[in-house]
C-alpha cells in the first residue's frame, strides 16, 4: 500500500507522514511512517510535460509505488529540492531555443539546433516524430530524435521566425 501526500488546508508546507533522504551510495531511502525502510525508491513524474510538479510517484526497487506527492511544491523546501535534484537526472528533455538548419525538407533529415544544453545534431526519421502538445494554451511540441532524445518545444511562438518557418515546413 501507497503512502500518499497532498496539502492540506490547515497548513502550507504540511510535514508529510514519510521520511526521503540520500544515502552515501547516492540511493533514496524512503522510510514510512510506521519506520519500514525501502532503499533506492525513484521518483517518477505521472505528467511529465503536461504537468510536472504534480502527481510524482515515489516507486521501489521492486516497481511498487511506496507513495504518491499530489504537488511537488506542498512539501517542505529541503524534501522538495532533494526530489527535484533526482527528478533532474532523470528527466533529459533538451529544450529547442532555435533550429540552425535542417538537412532536407523530406523525412529523414539532420537537424541542427540550439537547445538549453547545448548546441547538438539529431536525425529526424519521420514527420510523426513530431507530436504537438496541448499544453497551457500555447503550441508545444515533442520531438523525438533517432538515437531516443526527446526534444520540447514548450512554445513555438516563442521561436525566432526562421525557426517557426523551418518547423511548420514539418507539421
Amino acid at each position: 500500500m501507497s503512502e500518499t501526500f497532498n496539502m492540506t488546508n490547515s497548513s502550507p508546507l504540511p510535514t508529510p507522514a514519510f521520511r526521503l533522504e540520500r544515502q552515501a551510495s547516492g540511493r533514496l531511502l524512503f522510510i514510512t511512517a510506521n519506520g519500514e525502510p525501502h532503499v533506492g525508491v525513484v521518483p517518477v513524474r505521472a505528467f511529465p510535460l503536461a504537468a510536472p510538479d504534480e502527481g510524482i510517484s515515489l516507486v521501489s526497487t521492486e516497481g511498487h509505488e511506496v507513495a504518491w506527492v499530489e504537488q511537488l511544491q506542498a512539501l517542505p523546501p529541503a524534501l522538495r529540492t532533494l526530489l527535484q535534484e533526482e527528478l533532474a537526472l532523470r528527466d533529459f528533455v533538451p529544450e529547442i531555443r532555435r533550429l540552425v538548419s535542417v538537412s532536407t525538407f523530406a523525412t529523414p533529415s539532420i537537424w541542427t539546433v540550439e537547445t538549453d544544453r547545448g548546441d547538438t545534431s539529431f536525425v529526424l526519421k519521420g514527420e510523426e516524430d513530431i507530436r504537438r502538445l496541448g499544453h497551457q494554451g500555447r503550441s508545444a511540441l515533442l520531438i523525438a530524435g533517432s538515437e531516443g532524445v526527446q526534444y520540447s518545444v514548450p512554445d513555438m511562438a516563442a521561436l525566432d521566425r526562421a525557426s517557426r518557418r523551418l518547423l511548420e515546413r514539418f507539421l
